[in-house]
């Protein structure tokens, strides 16, 4: 049963990115144009993360970061009011349209709707052989940690969320998942934080 869910979960993803994307197209057109007017460089962030299995995808972004700012404090998280993130990158973040383009990450079947985030390539080494199990399935949009705080949640805690989900995952998991998504986009993910 879980094989014939885990492909259900596949063909959604695949059918839901291909209708989402169809549909943000011109959405997608006009804040690449706003990223542009905004700050100096490509409207793309485009970088390499583990993913399934760990393999390294490059996971695609809107930039929300001025130029260089990974290079400007590395591994250092983003938190409300870092003065690394451009104007429109702020709105951008707050609604998560800054991680739409990821749907064509899920058209890759590099991620999927639903699962653990991806992390940083340089995180691979300090997880645990239990946090790895996140591993076990593709990286998701959105998640457990996305609906439960976010960023504001302490990573040890994230980690178990991840872990949580690829043992207990079921369609049903995912659409509560999906459903309390737009909640978070709509009051944001600090009211969601335990």
């Amino acid at each position: 049963m879980m094989g014939m869910e885990r492909a259900i979960k596949i063909a959604f993803d695949c059918l839901a990115a291909l209708c989402l994307s169809l549909v943000l197209l011109p959405f997608w057109l006009l804040i690449a144009v706003g990223i542009k007017i905004d700050s100096p460089g490509p409207a793309l962030f485009l970088h390499e993360r583990p993913g399934y299995r760990r393999r390294p995808f490059r996971v695609l972004k809107f930039r929300t970061m001025r130029l260089g700012s990974e290079q400007m404090v590395d591994g250092r998280e983003v938190t409300s009011g870092d003065e690394r993130v451009t104007r429109l990158g702020r709105f951008l973040r707050r609604t998560k349209l800054d991680e739409t383009p990821q749907l064509l990450n899920i058209l890759r079947l590099e991620m999927s709707l639903v699962g653990p985030r991806p992390e940083r390539m340089s995180y691979l080494s300090e997880y645990t052989p239990e946090e790895l199990r996140r591993f076990d399935m593709r990286p998701g949009i959105t998640g457990l940690v996305q609906v439960n705080g976010g960023i504001y949640l302490p990573l040890a805690e994230r980690h178990r969320l991840d872990v949580y989900y690829v043992d207990h995952f079921s369609l049903w998991l995912d659409l509560r998942i999906l459903l309390k998504t737009v909640a978070v986009v709509l009051l944001g993910e600090k009211r969601f934080a335990k």
